[in-house]
């Protein structure tokens, strides 16, 4: 019998306005960047949002500027602001480019250096926020590294958006050979808690088979939502400092696989809700 994935009753909750991001992402980017109130509100429905929390992640996502509403007599129609533009588009690149392949690497790492005192809370977590988006990890307070020093650019990039040029510096190479390298990512990078992850995603999507478009649409929306946060947990490090059964790769290709397979029926869904809202706000 046909598994046709998790029900909404029986999924793990997840916030409106992150599925909110992931269908504006997914289904509404690709077309323009404009959708009625009433697609928006349908679908999430049918990812198990009441209406009432649909409309509140409308209005939030709108007030931190990513979406702009438009009357159309008595209905709204949202446009994706220059900013949601921006970052859907970020996302979807790192989303579908990460992992996509195995990659080359020149023995070299890049190692940061950031004095940000724990009076200043918020910053911190902003530097702990982008550095851990770009992939790197925190083996000592104040201290980041990653082994990819072409990541020297993006980091360069944070310490000057945040303003801490005087406080922060940074060095590339190779190892100098002190020290366990195994340690320094254990330190580093939870990767344990990262494995699991990896392995209860393949354990809950790999045998699923959508029966209908309407559950394509579904478990196309919990795929990407699960997977998105995998870019910035795992820091996708080279295969030489990996152990050979890691299962990063074998996730990467589910996700892939799936998203393809489901790719034409899930869009059939949401023309189908577009149609069927059309006329409403």
């Amino acid at each position: 019998m046909a598994d046709g994935g998790p029900r909404p009753g029986r999924r793990e909750k997840a916030g409106a306005r992150s599925l909110l991001l992931t269908v504006l992402g997914e289904f509404v980017l690709p077309r323009g960047g404009e959708v009625w109130t009433g697609t928006l509100v349908t679908a999430l429905g049918t990812l198990g949002v009441e209406e009432k929390s649909a409309r509140q992640a409308l209005s939030r996502t709108a007030a931190e500027g990513l979406l702009e509403p438009a009357r159309h007599g008595r209905r709204v129609r949202w446009s994706l602001t220059a900013a949601g533009d921006r970052l859907l588009r970020e996302g979807t690149e790192r989303i579908y480019g990460f992992m996509r392949g195995p990659h080359d690497w020149d023995g070299r790492w890049l190692v940061l250096t950031a004095g940000v005192p724990e009076s200043q809370r918020r910053l911190r977590h902003r530097l702990r926020t982008k550095l851990t988006w770009l992939g790197l990890g925190s083996p000592a307070p104040g201290l980041w590294v990653i082994p990819d020093a072409s990541k020297e650019a993006a980091v360069r990039d944070v310490v000057r958006e945040l303003h801490l040029d005087g406080r922060a510096f940074a060095w590339t190479g190779p190892s100098a050979g002190i020290g366990d390298l195994g340690e320094l990512i254990m330190a580093a990078w939870d990767l344990g808690d990262v494995e699991k992850r990896y392995l209860r995603f393949i354990e809950r999507f790999e045998r699923v088979t959508p029966g209908s478009d309407r559950e394509a649409f579904v478990n196309q929306v919990l795929l990407i939502q699960e997977w998105r946060h995998f870019p910035f947990l795992d820091p996708d490090l080279p295969a030489e400092l990996l152990q050979q059964d890691w299962p990063g790769p074998r996730a990467a290709a589910v996700f892939h696989d799936l998203r393809n397979r489901w790719h034409r029926r899930a869009q059939a869904e949401w023309d189908a809700m577009q149609d069927g809202t059309a006329t409403s706000g």
